[in-house]
């Protein structure tokens, strides 16, 4: 496994708070990793850096083998260099059929034209079939996404960005809201998207974290606790202390 992400040194305050404090964190690709931590740890701040939402203060951001600076890159120049975030309310075209929702997100030239002269292609629809069927959505590509279920939405927007072949997926707080049967899918889905791309999860949700059974990295007032297997994490006493104590 290649190094894709590397954070080094990281800094940032808000009003004389400091949310991240020189954090360094490296993900590997392909991988899964679960980023956990009591509220106010730096997690969201953590993604938003990474997905320049938010420009951090100092430290060096490198992403892929010719380690591009992403420090002072625009949300869309990150993106199109295969950088994807889902935020916790899912966010979708409910007037379409998810069948549109994925073939709209699919990775096509991008552009003004291109959207308008949108053309099926063979490829373009096998390749929303086998999203669908990976995001267990088949029975439901003819609906409008409007009717779907809120894990069912959660699924075809981490499906939409699963088309766009990212190399690192964000996924934030995916279990929240969902059934227990919903959730043990999710953890499937992630898990089979990090088969090819390195995927970082933000999760609450310990059964869940535990499921996704890979390393985790537990944050701290900004800058990284303890990092390994969920069971040595959480025998750490320091983890024990400021997070699970609680």
């Amino acid at each position: 496994m290649t190094s894709l992400l590397e954070l080094s040194g990281i800094c940032k305050t808000f009003d004389g708070f400091r949310a991240i404090n020189n954090l360094s964190l490296q993900i590997s690709e392909p991988e899964l990793r679960a980023v956990i931590g009591p509220n106010g740890a730096g997690k969201t701040t953590f993604m938003d850096i990474i997905t320049g939402k938010t420009k951090p203060d100092s430290g060096t951001i490198l992403f892929g083998e010719n380690s591009r600076s992403l420090v002072g890159l625009s949300e869309s120049e990150i993106a199109l260099l295969g950088i994807g975030r889902k935020f916790q309310k899912p966010t979708v075209f409910e007037a379409q059929t998810v069948r549109e929702n994925l073939a709209m997100a699919l990775k096509n030239p991008r552009g003004p034209f291109s959207v308008l002269f949108y053309r099926k292609s063979t490829e373009g629809a096998a390749r929303v079939e086998a999203i669908a069927d990976e995001i267990n959505l088949t029975d439901h590509l003819k609906r409008p996404a409007g009717e779907l279920s809120h894990g069912q939405k959660q699924w075809l927007e981490i499906g939409m960005l699963l088309a766009q072949s990212p190399r690192l997926l964000l996924v934030d707080e995916p279990a929240a809201g969902m059934t227990a049967q919903e959730r043990e899918h999710t953890t499937d889905i992630l898990k089979k998207a990090a088969e090819t791309c390195a995927v970082i999860v933000v999760e609450h949700d310990m059964e869940f974290v535990r499921r996704l059974d890979c390393r985790v990295t537990v944050l701290h007032e900004g800058s990284v606790l303890a990092e390994g297997s969920l069971d040595h994490v959480t025998k750490n006493k320091t983890v024990i202390d400021v997070y699970l104590g609680r």
